[in-house]
């Protein structure tokens, strides 16, 4: 294997995306690293206002630089993105890299057919002509399951349903087979079974393509069905990181077990009352000192010397694994036990 095949192809170290408002400057994301290996998804996770999505809007360039400030490095395939002039960043968006945003039917315009949508996407990046541009948008269509694509791809998004409409943005962000596709909680707005089938078509279609994923969510039942690794964000930082399969199984932070514990399960006694997370998100104008989530964990008094108010701890990663928690591993262990005796009675 050569030292270039080792690289992430995504690599983002130490980001960092401050905001400057009339009240005073927001830290929406505050030191950020991870990698994403070719072919992989990542999950990212949490509350709305964790910086999951600013994460990656700015991992596009898809940011306002007169009122932004972004800082750390933010590496594509051995490309530094971060400070890359706008010709370069519009190359690569859509052609390289490409997102699907979570409301479909405000993203896509609603003057223009679909077909004309997808076909203007492939024409920008390939230079195709009009017909060229026509027969891929029907290739497209009919590759994310649209019935008769070559009849609906001259219908407009009102004709077409919520699941149909998000189909159709996935088509045009594959449109130029970009090598990382950024999933903003594409199946929010959908009832259960269209969104399996949509995780099931992102499934198939990394398969065929070979893409890289980074998957946006707040509901860990999604992670668990699509991720190979997680990455839990809380007050634009990450509190936990690792496979899936660990993650999920023996997670490590505080503000993790909190998320487990509010989710309902299939397959668990139906009388389990569900534990939601005290309080609410933090602001990020004025963010807490120390763990930004100590402020609403129930196990912040159980650490000696006050450090969680007062000192942010160091998520270290080893072997793909790692939190942000000052709780030792005797006692993570030992609540964890707790927790578990207690829903079990």
């Amino acid at each position: 294997m050569t030292s270039t095949d080792q690289q992430p192809f995504l690599s983002v170290k130490d980001l960092k995306v401050h905001f400057s408002t009339e009240d005073g400057i927001v830290k929406a994301v505050d030191g950020l690293s991870f990698d994403l290996a070719r072919g992989k998804t990542l999950g990212i996770v949490g509350e709305s206002g964790s910086g999951k999505s600013v994460t990656n809007l700015t991992i596009l360039g898809l940011h306002n630089p007169d009122s932004t400030e972004v800082e750390g490095s933010i590496t594509l395939d051995g490309q530094e993105l971060n400070g890359a002039s706008e010709s370069t960043l519009e190359k690569l968006r859509g052609n390289k890299m490409a997102m699907i945003f979570q409301d479909a039917l405000a993203s896509l315009s609603p003057y223009h057919t679909i077909g004309r949508q997808i076909g203007e996407t492939y024409r920008k990046h390939t230079g195709a002509s009009k017909q060229e541009a026509r027969v891929r948008a029907i290739e497209m269509l009919r590759r994310v399951g649209i019935p008769q694509p070559d009849r609906r791809v001259d219908d407009y998004p009102h004709q077409f349903s919520g699941g149909m409409r998000q189909r159709a943005m996935i088509a045009m962000a594959l449109v130029c087979d970009p090598e990382l596709l950024i999933a903003d909680e594409p199946t929010t707005a959908l009832d259960v079974t269209v969104q399996a089938q949509i995780m099931d078509l992102l499934k198939d279609l990394q398969q065929e393509f070979g893409t890289s994923i980074i998957f946006i969510t707040h509901d860990l039942g999604v992670i668990a069905d699509i991720a190979d690794d997680v990455l839990v964000m809380y007050g634009g930082r990450c509190v936990e990181r690792g496979p899936k399969e660990e993650v999920l199984r023996t997670p490590q932070h505080p503000y993790t077990w909190g998320l487990l514990g509010s989710m309902p399960t299939l397959d668990g006694p139906v009388d389990v009352p569900l534990t939601p997370i005290p309080g609410s998100p933090p602001s990020l104008l004025n963010p807490p000192s120390g763990c930004r989530f100590h402020p609403r964990c129930a196990f912040a008094n159980k650490v000696d010397g006050n450090r969680c108010a007062t000192e942010s701890p160091v998520l270290e990663i080893v072997d793909g694994r790692g939190n942000a928690c000052h709780l030792t591993d005797e006692q993570r262990r030992e609540f964890l036990a707790d927790l578990a005796a207690s829903k079990a009675n």
